[in-house]
């Protein structure tokens, strides 16, 4: 299997594609324990009605773990976004009805979305206080069992070329609070310096979902701490300022 088709690179990952497969090769050092769990929980959305890339199998390739998963051939929802932007609205109610879609869906047997935001926040470093109040504000909000995405962006989105959506990158799905996937994308588009289409996404996922935008807005900081683990260090300082405007009731 020779692999040089690159469709996407990360700090950790490179994704292939080869003979209609998408294989996403992770770097050695990678965990074999979450590699082995974003498969699992690929196969527990993949129960869903949710159109998503099915996963074909988990090999070694050079000594690597690698996830395998049909390729959708399409074009991105970013792309077209940004190739018509006279229909961006279009698109962007288009994208909160499929995350409403996401939401609806149930697979009870997914990681809950408090659990990994508990664990998370206390990996912050933050000031015990600030940790504190955090952790009381997430088991305060109310527990849902939605299928929570974790990463709902337009380049997670590919629409084939029949014009069927087709929802990628499973690796941070729980179940849980689906205002909490929400807070994270509407984070997604300020972390991308779309400010006015952030506002804009969440005035349009709270109209259509009948959902008060300062609900939304009470699991920013959490959202914003729990993410700034993992992110590259100008996004950890700008999630992080997030927690401290906050004031906490």
């Amino acid at each position: 299997m020779k692999l040089d088709k690159v469709i996407a690179k990360r700090v950790d990952k490179t994704i292939y594609r080869y003979e209609g497969m998408a294989i996403k090769v992770f770097d050695e050092n990678y965990s074999k324990a979450n590699i082995l769990n974003e498969a699992l929980n690929h196969a527990r959305v993949e129960e869903t009605s949710l159109n998503i890339p099915k996963l074909i199998e988990v090999r070694m390739i050079d000594g690597k773990w690698a996830i395998v998963t049909e390729f959708i051939e399409g074009v991105t929802l970013a792309q077209m976004m940004e190739d018509n932007p006279e229909k961006y609205d279009e698109y962007l109610e288009f994208f909160v009805d499929l995350q409403m879609t996401t939401h609806a869906q149930r697979a009870p047997l997914l990681n809950k979305i408090k659990d990994k935001m508990h664990r998370k926040i206390s990996e912050t470093g933050l000031d015990a206080t600030i940790r504190y109040e955090l952790h009381t504000r997430l088991e305060g909000m109310p527990t849902h069992n939605k299928v929570c995405h974790g990463d709902f962006n337009p380049t997670n989105i590919i629409i084939n070329n029949e014009g069927i959506p087709y929802i990628l990158d499973w690796s941070h799905v729980t179940q849980g609070n689906a205002s909490a996937d929400v807070a994270r994308t509407y984070l997604l588009f300020h972390l991308a310096n779309e400010v006015e289409n952030a506002n804009k996404y969440l005035n349009l996922f709270c109209k259509k979902s009948d959902t008060a935008r300062q609900y939304v807005q009470k699991w920013l900081p959490i959202v914003a701490a729990s993410q700034s683990v993992k992110g590259k260090p100008e996004e950890r300082d700008f999630l992080l300022r997030w927690v401290d405007v906050v004031e906490y009731e």
